[in-house]
């Protein structure tokens, strides 16, 4: 077959999402790949639902970037998915394209109008992973919105937060470590939700956080949560993770990753030329370690899930790598323990995740007896791009869950 007739078929497939499963099949052509990533990005509605913008100052000074959707209302699609201006919030329109898995919209509703005139309503305040940014949340910000006051916000150094003003020591910015970020989701909350029930809802590094803002604030925690979620996360031992290869072929690696991290943040330009080329290489293994199924997700989730790591610079990488072999939180766990026995707290893991396994959602649920422990079958670590369906309903269960807890008293 000619290169033209191929072109012309290319053309035709790249459409629409839907007519994009033969993308892969078509990239052995760099240009022709790179029409595809394009045709991709424009055709899927990923990442482009805003709310209210703000920042608020970390405690070194960091400008931390969070957006609100308010009950009844939320904002209209940026102009453009770096950041252009936001409209003012207008009554929801039908779900937009790409909206996956309804959430119990009434038993929410009926819950939420029986708190009774003058109690503020609850927050769900949502912390996204390492590498994403607050985007990673579109199918349940979709499922959502206007329905319950939420907050989206952009972790130190992603999305568009500041950069992280870390300390520099021998021209090597120190590494960012979990109670920083736990310190930073503190400052986030009282700045959007001063008063009232807070529902905290945290994926991978998100989930971490949320450990760290109980360790180091307990009295917040007993006084304001109303419920949690702890989504493909962990509580520590991240060390003893393989992601599928030979034990010993990654302690080794673990030994020489920092370094070369390091090496590599110095060369941005350089790594950037390199992810470009590696292509197919460079989608592969986010696809691999994303998704449970690869093969069964919708190429412009995939596309988008590509997008947002690949929007994270390598010396961010770098920086914030370190902490995963640091961190250890199991004390913090205990927090949650020691408040009231009914406090709502799901544990939501994929069967087939290798970045933070089952066994670590697991481990997390045997620390926490009255936690509901969810494990979806063949989902892997972005479960909430992948399986949105299921993951919705389990959010919502909680929320119903939380609301409930937290009723005032008649």
């Amino acid at each position: 077959m000619s290169w033209a007739r191929r072109l012309g078929i290319a053309g035709a497939a790249i459409g629409t999402v839907a007519a994009t499963v033969a993308v892969d099949r078509l990239t052995v052509n760099r240009s022709l790949r790179r029409q595809a990533q394009l045709a991709l990005d424009a055709a899927g509605p990923y990442g482009t639902l805003r709310g209210t913008p703000g920042t608020v100052a970390a405690e070194d000074g960091t400008e931390l970037y969070y957006e609100i959707d308010e009950v009844g209302a939320f904002a209209r699609p940026a102009d453009d998915r770096a950041g252009g201006p936001v409209a003012e919030p207008v009554v929801p329109p039908p779900p937009p394209e790409g909206y996956r898995g309804r959430v119990p919209r009434g038993r929410l509703g009926r819950l939420l109008r029986r708190r009774g005139r003058g109690a503020p309503p609850p927050t769900v305040v949502f912390c996204h992973g390492y590498c994403l940014n607050q985007d990673v949340w579109h199918f349940q910000r979709a499922a959502l919105r206007g329905l319950v006051r939420a907050v989206y916000w952009d972790q130190r150094s992603h999305g568009r937060s500041e950069r992280g003003r870390g300390r520099v020591v021998a021209d090597v910015t120190e590494p960012v470590d979990i109670d920083l970020l736990g310190r930073d989701l503190k400052a986030v909350l009282d700045a959007v939700a001063p008063e009232g029930p807070v529902v905290l809802v945290g994926h991978s590094m998100g989930g971490m956080t949320i450990m760290a803002l109980a360790e180091q604030f307990p009295d917040y925690v007993a006084r304001r949560v109303a419920g949690v979620a702890f989504v493909a996360t962990s509580a520590g031992n991240l060390a003893d993770v393989t992601y599928g290869f030979p034990a010993a072929a990654v302690r080794v690696a673990r030994r020489v990753v920092p370094g070369v991290l390091r090496v590599l943040g110095s060369q941005p330009a350089l790594v950037d030329r390199a992810l470009r080329a590696s292509g197919e290489l460079y989608s592969g293994l986010v696809r691999r370690y994303s998704f449970g199924a690869p093969d069964a997700v919708d190429p412009g989730v995939a596309r988008f899930a590509e997008r947002l790591i690949a929007s994270v610079p390598v010396d961010v990488v770098a920086e914030f790598y370190p902490a995963f072999g640091w961190h250890d939180k199991e004390q913090a766990l205990s927090v949650f323990n020691g408040l009231a026995a009914d406090l709502p707290v799901l544990v939501l893991g994929g069967e087939r995740d290798e970045v933070t396994p089952a066994s670590h959602s697991e481990h997390i649920a045997a620390m926490l007896p009255r936690a509901e422990l969810v494990v979806l079958p063949d989902a892997g670590h972005l479960l909430l791009l992948e399986r949105p369906r299921e993951a919705n309903e389990q959010l919502a269960r909680l929320l119903a869950r939380s609301i409930r807890f937290h009723e005032p008293a008649v």
